[in-house]
């Protein structure tokens, strides 16, 4: 079969071909349709952690061509259900291959189904930035997701039960609001005030000319800040009558992002981000509370070691990944986020995908 498949030597991917993945009792074999590309994605491949020969890509849509025979009755799987999900690509050192191929093989519960009223090149970029937000903000920071599951609130070491929280009213806010992160975070926070019966101001910080698409629906922000404005941390301080926010998420996490993203909490206050301290993309001294972070990665299951840390095996992040995949197959409310569509198949992603991201900030984009 065709794959795209990292040159780490050159920091490139070419296509070549390489033999169809052996699929495990447990795991479905999944023809692909589309794909979506992630920062991530151009940035291992840029900047190689993997071994030259590995299949690059993480998101992915397409159709089950066979099911193994491990899979249980009641999965409600079967041939040609359409079905989404991630890999982790070259997005580490281990030796998994990604989703940038023509078929792979993905455990059946770590897919979820795609409904009908939602296309395949929508469905592919949901998985990595939709499981992201949602671990940031119940897995992570403990706000009440959408969906049952068996622990409310866990940390990267040791999962714990969630403090109670008895306001009726809360309010969070989201750095980096139009990125695709950001805008399932806005969503998932909508989810959860829905099914929570609580009130949730949400506020962000984007640039000026995504403000009228973020206060309309589906993401409904009761208020955004500009983040050129220097002193945008605060307009959010006064928007919140100098209380500060509960809940903060920053979806950039590079310079300044999140000790800035650090002056919005309130008192107690809860905060996540998407780039590690030990990464080296952000400083901070003096923060009021250390942000929770954590690799969406952990939702596979498995070791994760990259930027020189190992991230054991979580099977509570699994556990978590798995309730989000239901509740997506259950015909969750989530909306698509904006996409661009780049016809041309796996020929066409470096030249004109993983270029467009660039390396890996957001300066490069």
């Amino acid at each position: 079969m065709k794959a795209l498949v990292l040159d780490a030597e050159r920091r490139t991917a070419h296509i070549q071909s390489v033999l169809e993945p052996r699929q495990a009792p447990n795991e479905l074999l999944i023809r692909v349709i589309s794909v979506a590309l992630n920062p991530v994605d151009s940035l291992y491949v840029f900047n190689p952690l993997g071994s030259t020969g590995r299949v690059i890509g993480s998101d992915f849509a397409g159709v089950i061509d066979v099911l193994g025979d491990a899979v249980p009755p009641t999965s409600t799987l079967k041939l040609g259900d359409r079905v989404a999900g991630f890999l982790q690509g070259v997005c580490s050192i281990n030796e998994r291959p990604g989703a940038f191929s023509e078929y792979l093989v993905c455990p059946w519960d770590l897919v979820w189904k795609v409904g009908d009223g939602r296309s395949l090149q929508e469905a592919a970029a949901v998985s990595l930035c939709g499981l992201t937000a949602a671990q940031a903000l119940f897995f992570r920071m403990g706000l009440n997701p959408p969906f049952p599951w068996p622990d409310k609130q866990a940390t990267t070491a040791e999962p714990a039960k969630p403090e109670p929280e008895p306001q009726s009213s809360l309010s969070c806010f989201i750095y980096g609001a139009s990125t695709s992160v950001g805008m399932y975070a806005a969503q998932l926070v909508r989810r959860s005030a829905e099914s929570s019966g609580k009130t949730i101001r949400l506020f962000g910080a984007a640039s000026r000319k995504h403000f009228y698409m973020l206060k309309a629906e589906p993401y409904g922000y009761t208020d955004i800040v500009d983040y050129r404005d220097e002193d945008w941390p605060a307009k959010i301080l006064g928007l919140t009558d100098g209380a500060g926010v509960d809940y903060a998420y920053d979806c950039i996490s590079e310079g300044l992002t999140v000790s800035n993203t650090g002056k919005t909490l309130a008192p107690g206050g809860k905060m996540a981000i998407v780039r590690s301290r030990e990464g080296g993309a952000w400083t901070a001294e003096k923060l009021a509370v250390e942000p929770s972070y954590g690799a969406v990665w952990e939702g596979l299951g498995a070791d994760v070691q990259y930027q020189g840390m190992v991230l054991p095996a979580s099977p509570k992040a699994r556990g978590f990944a798995v309730a989000y995949y239901k509740w997506l197959s259950k015909g969750g409310k989530s909306e698509p986020n904006p996409l661009r569509e780049m016809p041309g198949g796996l020929e066409s992603v470096v030249d004109d995908g993983l270029r467009l991201l660039g390396s890996g900030t957001m300066g490069d984009r």
